[in-house]
């Protein structure tokens, strides 16, 4: 079974169900009335059902559940197969902590430790993943395939790290996979922006794995953009309903968490932060200039770039496709640095900072739309 069959299936799955168990979700939901009730951070002026992230959940765990299964069953070693299982489960982990907060609510400082546990526990199971005993395992292909070749022989070889390497590797991948489920939720503020985000990481995971002979990530973003596309049509149409908490913290940990893993696997740094850059950039600059002016940078706001662009009088969809638009450049900008040197990756690097630079920009720059 070739990576690309693999991936298709798992995302095929993954589509299908996140188009359908909306259809079973949404009733849930609506017992429970978990409704988004307009306040000083929404862009909507009316309440709409929100949770519909819990469809997404089920889909990709049940895809990414597929996927691991069906690489496991093909061979162990190199594929790597239980790297694909760590970022399954940590994904899980922290759609369910945004269930939770869905739910019940968590206090501020809970949520916090919860999501260094969290992201403790990813970081530590990815390490453990890639020890170097999995180096020695064979596959069972049959015939020895080119398939089988690519399986075997990945482009990019993960590198061997000492213990300090490790665990200064660790306490990166808790403060970057912990921030960035807080940027996805910081984000999820129009319709479509969540929904197109997780679409471009999923398919430039997948560009990479395809690059970097890794059929874990191929599949890994195939399924992550297989779930978010089939949350679209449920957001962008009307009534519409909203991920809510479970969501946007599965899109946040399941980026973070493949980004972190596909770095150990030696995909090119750019290459696993391109989806991210515009996100961390709106998020930092935001709380940057509300911590400046006196302002507490936890209270609900609207002064996110996306926000004041839709504020200009642009559609949910125009303005969630603008900064769409940007982290795709961003993206292939960082999936151009698998054909480069280190001159080459400076350029690359100062080219996706500068489109971050243009999107900090646009609301300075677009026209205001009349009415």
């Amino acid at each position: 079974m070739t990576p690309m069959l693999v991936a298709g299936l798992a995302g095929g799955l993954t589509l299908a169900l996140s188009l359908v168990l909306p259809f079973a979700v949404k009733p849930l939901l609506v017992r429970l009335g978990i409704m988004d009730v307009p306040n000083e951070r929404s862009s909507h002026d009316r309440p709409v059902l929100r949770g519909l992230g819990l469809a997404v959940l089920i889909a990709v765990t049940l895809g990414g559940a597929m996927a691991v299964g069906l690489i496991a069953s093909a061979g162990g070693g190199l594929a790597r197969w239980n790297v694909l299982l760590v970022v399954v489960l940590s994904s899980l982990a922290a759609g369910l902590l945004g269930l939770a907060e869905d739910l019940r609510g968590l206090s501020v400082q809970m949520r916090s430790v919860l999501l260094l546990l969290l992201a403790a526990g990813s970081a530590v199971g990815a390490l453990l993943a890639f020890r170097p005993s999995d180096e020695l395992v064979e596959f069972g292909f049959a015939g020895g395939t080119a398939a089988a070749a690519w399986f075997l022989e990945p482009a990019v070889v993960p590198p061997q790290l000492p213990l300090w390497a490790s665990i200064l590797l660790a306490v990166y991948a808790v403060l970057f996979i912990s921030s960035y489920i807080n940027v996805a939720n910081f984000m999820d503020g129009l319709n479509g922006i969540s929904g197109f985000h997780g679409a471009i990481a999923g398919l430039t995971f997948a560009a990479a794995g395809l690059l970097g002979g890794l059929p874990w990530l191929v599949a890994a973003g195939a399924v992550l953009a297989a779930g978010f596309l089939g949350f679209l049509p449920w957001n962008l149409t009307r009534p519409g309903a909203f991920l809510g908490d479970v969501g946007s913290y599965l899109l946040g940990g399941a980026t973070a968490i493949t980004s972190f893993a596909a770095l150990l696997a030696g995909v090119p740094l750019l290459a696993t932060i391109g989806p991210m850059v515009i996100y961390f950039g709106d998020v930092g600059v935001t709380l940057v200039k509300r911590v400046r002016a006196g302002r507490k940078w936890d209270e609900p706001h609207k002064e996110h770039v996306y926000q004041r662009i839709q504020q200009m009088g642009y559609s949910h969809v125009r303005a969630s496709g603008l900064t769409a638009g940007c982290t795709l450049v961003a993206s292939l900008l960082g999936l151009a640095s698998f054909f480069t040197g280190l001159p080459g990756t400076l350029a690359l690097l100062t080219g996706g900072l500068a489109v971050l630079v243009l999107y900090l920009l646009l609301p300075r720059l677009l026209p205001v739309r009349g009415g």
